[in-house]
């Protein structure tokens, strides 16, 4: 829509462009495409049911897991238990910090998970929090993996 005003033949342009806004809306859609999968980590672990409240996660924190078959990981890096704790004494998170948070397999003996809190301690991690589930999503996540199958 254009109009004309008078004698200087100048018209105004008076429609809205959106091509801009749909550039940046593209950009944004391909931002969030690409970094939501790096948000997701860890590793998978069927982890023990409490009644405990959550922990506020206000950063990145260190989180080492230990899976059903004894496969112990810093982040997503599989580490041998025998070289767990030179690697934790060299990782600059767990030495700034000092804590660590342990995802570990319900299924795991006991001696296994004080084996790694004990090797953590040695490193100079002085807190180390459990990640548990709480009471109800490990069930819930159980019975759709049952119905699925």
């Amino acid at each position: 829509m254009s109009t004309n005003k008078g004698g200087g033949g100048r018209a105004t342009l008076s429609e809205i462009n959106v091509t801009p806004m749909v550039d940046v809306m593209l950009v944004l859609l391909i931002i969030f495409m690409v970094t939501t999968p790096l948000i997701q980590q860890g590793v998978k672990v069927n982890l023990p049911e409490t009644k405990a409240a959550p922990v506020e996660a206000s950063d990145k924190k260190l989180v080492v897991s230990i899976d059903v078959n004894k496969r112990v990981f810093i982040g997503e890096a599989e580490v041998a238990l025998a070289d767990f704790e030179v690697k934790l004494k060299a990782n600059a998170k767990a030495q700034q910090d000092k804590e660590m948070y342990l995802h570990a397999d319900r299924d795991l003996p006991y001696g296994i998970v004080v084996d790694v809190m004990a090797a953590a301690q040695r490193a100079g991690v002085t807190n180390v929090g459990m990640i548990t589930d709480p009471m109800g999503a490990s069930k819930a996540s159980h019975d759709k993996d049952k119905d699925q199958k």
